[in-house]
């Protein structure tokens, strides 16, 4: 036998030295600028991070220490200096020589880091996007016998470091040098820095300034002290028009102290779609996080536009965005109410105000109401509907009718509102966006109303029937309209209604239509799928053409000898009442008119033959 090693003979591998990652800096300034930034001008926005935030460590050990920032920008170079903490020559090596490792995390500062702005360690890379060399000068003010030391650092990914003498530095703090790459000399023009520095610093709480002028503009526009509530009014609606460029038609303070959030949302001045996701502004302990925050708000509240300052909220790693978490869902629920509650005041003190928000946005608080009753019950004396009787709130229209009948398409609404309103029957336009589910959510509001779909047989019933003497002596008439028509789908009946001037009205319902595209379908499919259509075949009525006995037209049609004519007259009033309603034409209906149109063109010619 063949012996066989076991696996105690068999040599144990050596152990292997663990390895460190290799970083490509011109492979990661590259993805930096590429991918996780949005635009190189977050550039300044990091250099002003920093410096703040080295101000702020500062002052954690000495709360009376100078708080300054200065932006020098000339000849596509850029000097920042600020007096905060500083660095020792054991610093630079260990934080700004290695990725991913943030001044935040040093030791003694852990416990503090709810005051930083900056939490990735990978801020000062965003330099390299404007800039091949990065020049720092750095006095720590934790260590005062420490001398100046200073960083420079190159985008092939190599640096040094060499102690400076103090003169270089005599005072705490930092101080960092750009000089811009091959092409981006337009974002370190001293116009530009300026711009930017405005934009993203206006509410920092530090003395910053770029050359002599400032930068900084406190308190907020919210948080100032104004004569009284117009001036203030007036005051926020001119810093909406610098942000947003437009005029509000209102401001809704966004104050949540639990969740360190103060702001305004300013209510747009015309209607948007809810399914354009609105852009707020948010900053993050003064710096400006971003312009485009999509999932601050509840959806519903499509109608306004944020800009607040906020020291709960966490950024993510490009410090772009917000990150979705419980806290943003929770601070979300909190603006939400804040809203809400401004919705309720104005319903309460100042209807005026409030009529001319629901003239612009009464979609938006639709879509609120639908899933707040509290909401629904608050608003239901103002939300506009289009009914028979005008334009009207739920609360009046039931007020008038003992039953609210709704049709659930705009369709529908057209076919029957001018009959329904003659007579006497009150109807809501339940066909556009959320006005169907309020209406059904009525009677949870408003206990005892009756809500009931408007349908043909209803209309039907409400019309007057004609003498019974009269329709039989039409029933020549009538069987020749009803053969006529009977292939579409239809039936004809004879009422007498207001007004006289509508000779026909077409009356269906959601399941008369099913049924005929089911027919339809079933016409047009080959034997084994016309089977299986037909076995589908449903109960429901068919649609109607309900003639008006009272019109002269129709009694003069209903007087002609000849079915054939009678026949076309009919399909031409069937057309007719088609269009009246606005409902799409199907292809067989498109044809019975141009068929019913030649017929009488061929019958008044022929006449006038006849006569010549």
């Amino acid at each position: 036998m063949d012996s066989q090693t076991s696996p105690a003979s068999q040599p144990s591998p050596s152990p292997q030295s663990p390895h460190t990652f290799q970083v490509d800096l011109r492979g990661l300034v590259d993805l930096l600028s590429h991918h996780l930034y949005s635009s190189p001008k977050v550039y300044l926005r990091e250099l002003l991070q920093n410096a703040v935030d080295a101000v702020t460590a500062r002052r954690v050990d000495e709360p009376g220490a100078p708080a300054r920032v200065r932006l020098y920008a000339e000849g596509g170079a850029l000097r920042v200096e600020d007096t905060g903490v500083g660095l020792t020559e054991a610093d630079v090596h260990s934080l700004l020589a290695t990725i991913g490792r943030s001044s935040k995390r040093a030791e003694g500062l852990e416990e503090a880091r709810s005051d930083f702005l900056g939490q990735f360690g990978i801020g000062l890379l965003a330099c390299f996007v404007v800039a091949e060399r990065i020049r720092v000068v750095s006095r720590s003010a934790r260590t005062p016998g420490a001398p100046p030391v200073e960083w420079t650092a190159s985008d092939d990914g190599s640096y040094t470091v060499r102690t400076l003498p103090d003169a270089e530095r005599p005072e705490p703090g930092t101080t960092v040098h750009l000089v811009a790459r091959a092409g981006a000399a337009e974002w370190l023009a001293p116009g530009r820095v300026a711009e930017l520095a405005r934009g993203f610093g206006s509410l920092l709480p530090y003395d910053v300034r770029v050359g002599d002028e400032a930068v900084t503009d406190l308190p907020a526009p919210w948080d100032r002290p104004y004569p009284g509530p117009a001036a203030r009014r007036v005051a926020l609606a001119r810093h909406c028009h610098d942000l947003f460029g437009f005029t509000p038609l209102d401001t809704i303070d966004l104050s949540v102290p639990l969740a360190g959030i103060r702001g305004v949302a300013y209510v747009l001045p015309s209607a948007v779609s809810p399914a354009q996701r609105a852009g707020h502004r948010v900053h993050l302990k003064g710096m400006l996080l971003t312009e485009r925050a999509e999932q601050l708000l509840p959806d519903w509240a499509f109608f306004v536009r944020c800009v607040l300052d906020t020291d709960s909220l966490r950024p993510t790693a490009s410090r772009e965005a917000l990150y979705e978490d419980e806290t943003l869902a929770g601070v979300r629920e909190a603006l939400g109410e804040r809203i809400r509650a401004w919705l309720t005041g104005l319903a309460a003190g100042d209807p005026e105000r409030l009529a001319a928000f629901l003239s612009v946005h009464h979609l938006g608080v639709k879509s609120l109401a639908r899933h707040d009753r509290e909401m629904l019950r608050t608003m239901l004396p103002w939300l506009p509907f289009e009914t028979t009787d005008g334009r009207l709130s739920l609360e009046e229209f039931a007020q008038r009718h003992p039953v609210v009948h709704f049709t659930r398409t705009v369709e529908e609404y057209r076919q029957v509102a001018p009959i329904a309103s003659a007579q006497g029957i009150g109807v809501i336009n339940g066909g556009y966006t959320y006005d169907s589910e309020l209406v059904r959510a009525l009677p949870s509001v408003r206990p005892g109303t009756v809500v009931a779909e408007l349908d043909a047989e209803t209309v039907t019933a409400h019309l007057d029937a004609v003498d019974p003497a009269e329709e039989l002596a039409l029933s020549g008439f009538l069987a020749a309209a009803r053969a006529r028509l009977d292939p579409l789908g239809c039936d004809v009946v004879l009422r007498a209604f207001h007004p006289l001037s509508v000779p026909a009205l077409h009356l269906d319902d959601r399941d008369a239509r099913h049924e005929q595209a089911r027919a339809d379908a079933e016409a047009q499919a080959d034997g084994l799928w016309a089977g299986i259509l037909g076995s589908l075949r449903g109960s429901a009525p068919r649609a109607r053409l309900v003639l008006n006995h009272l019109n002269p037209l129709v009694r003069r049609i209903s007087a002609l000898p000849d079915p054939e004519l009678i026949g076309t007259a009919a399909e031409s009033l069937y057309g007719q009442a088609l269009l009246m309603a606005q409902r799409p034409l199907r292809p067989a209906d498109s044809a019975l008119l141009n068929r019913a149109f030649i017929g009488l063109l061929e019958w008044a010619t022929h006449s006038e033959d006849g006569q010549a």
